[in-house]
């Protein structure tokens, strides 16, 4: 009869623990008024409707809004429901699908609190600040409203606990593009990239999600002190791959490989005759290397390093010692020179003796009167 009654009249008989459906009809500061069918509107509380801190009813839900609730309390004059508590049930469910199968989603961050951020997630979800980025951040307020990509790391639903790690994204996405790259680099490659951080031992640059070395001996075809007087960070850089390890993630990369060498069309710059100024670089037995060019070495025969018989080349010379050499002979192809500080000797001897002999033109004597044979070796 009571079933007959209910039919007739159309309200519906709720239970507590029951999910219905209903239509926001009145917002208030503190609840929200639904229609569900039930001989008064049903109530639901600030609190139930939302699993986060929410000032007004308002900031929740709009009038009009279609809601799926729970039922909390029913008397013959109160119905009271949870937005929440529906939300919630839901939110653990699919949050235990995302951890099983490791699923990335996005959300909102509400708030910024000590120690993280705090999302939405039909539940109050947490990041800890070690779990937002990569790095370090100092100031969290511009991540409020923003949207992350996120992962489920830790569910207890006893705890009420969910943690989430923005972090986890990145490195993930991080891991993949490096071995994407990984795959991808050749020997002999020629790529860009861009100068990561600098060592004592070279620099580090970054191939756009992997790291590679160019040892300091690979920055330059000149001597290099520090890898900083040849590159700095945030550089934009071409480099060559010398080599790739795949199993431990090391590529080897040299600079100096994709620039002209110190011997490129040396022939343009430095011609047979030319008199040059040098740096005594290494003293060998048979001689000394000098540097007339960044990164061009000549070598001066013992035999032509002075005009007077000599056991060492370090008798003459020191290295570091600044010198003028002439220039005998050059090769491009076998990147070699070769020099002379002897022939230097004679051709000033020579025009000191052109000199002497002008001065000499209007006097009764000839100067090779006067020396004799040590004219003749000179003008030899």
């Amino acid at each position: 009869m009571d079933e007959m009654n209910q039919e007739v009249s159309g309200m519906k008989e709720f239970s507590t623990g029951d999910i219905v459906t209903g239509k926001v009809v009145k917002i208030e500061e503190k609840q929200v008024l639904v229609d569900v069918g039930y001989k008064v509107e049903g109530i639901v509380p600030i609190s139930e409707l939302s699993s986060l801190h929410v000032e007004k009813a308002s900031d929740a839900v709009s009038e009009g809004e279609e809601l799926t609730l729970l039922v909390k309390k029913v008397e013959d004059d109160e119905i009271v429901l949870s937005k929440r508590a529906v939300d919630a049930d839901k939110a653990w469910q699919d949050l235990e699908d995302k951890f099983e199968s490791g699923e990335i989603f996005e959300a909102e961050v509400k708030d910024v609190v000590k120690g993280g951020l705090v999302v939405d997630i039909g539940l109050r979800g947490f990041i800890p600040a070690s779990l937002v980025e990569t790095y370090y951040v100092e100031d969290f307020e511009d991540y409020k409203g923003k949207t992350l990509s996120l992962k489920v790391v830790e569910l207890d639903r006893e705890q009420n606990r969910v943690i989430l790690s923005h972090r986890a994204v990145v490195e993930q996405e991080e891991s993949a593009k490096k071995y994407e790259v990984l795959q991808s680099l050749e020997e002999g490659q020629e790529i860009e990239g861009t100068v990561q951080r600098l060592t004592d031992f070279g620099a580090f640059v970054n191939l756009g999600g992997i790291d590679g070395l160019v040892h300091i001996s690979q920055l330059s075809h000149q001597h290099v002190e520090k890898a900083s007087d040849v590159v700095e960070e945030g550089q934009k850089v071409k480099v060559k791959v010398l080599s790739v390890d795949r199993d431990n993630e090391r590529i080897s990369l040299s600079l100096k490989a994709t620039q002209p060498g110190p011997w490129h069309d040396i022939q343009s710059k430095v011609k047979s005759g030319d008199v040059l100024e040098g740096t005594v670089r290494r003293l060998v037995s048979f001689g000394a290397f000098v540097e007339v060019l960044p990164g061009v070495e000549g070598l001066v025969h013992i035999s032509q390093i002075s005009n007077r018989h000599i056991g060492t080349p370090g008798e003459v010379l020191d290295e570091g010692q600044q010198v003028e050499v002439k220039v005998l002979d050059v090769d491009e192809d076998a990147k070699r020179l070769s020099l002379s500080m002897k022939e230097l000797e004679k051709d000033e001897a020579r025009q000191e003796i052109q000199q002497y002999e002008k001065e000499d033109d209007n006097s009764g004597f000839s100067l090779s009167d006067m020396i004799g044979d040590q004219l003749d070796k000179y003008k030899k």
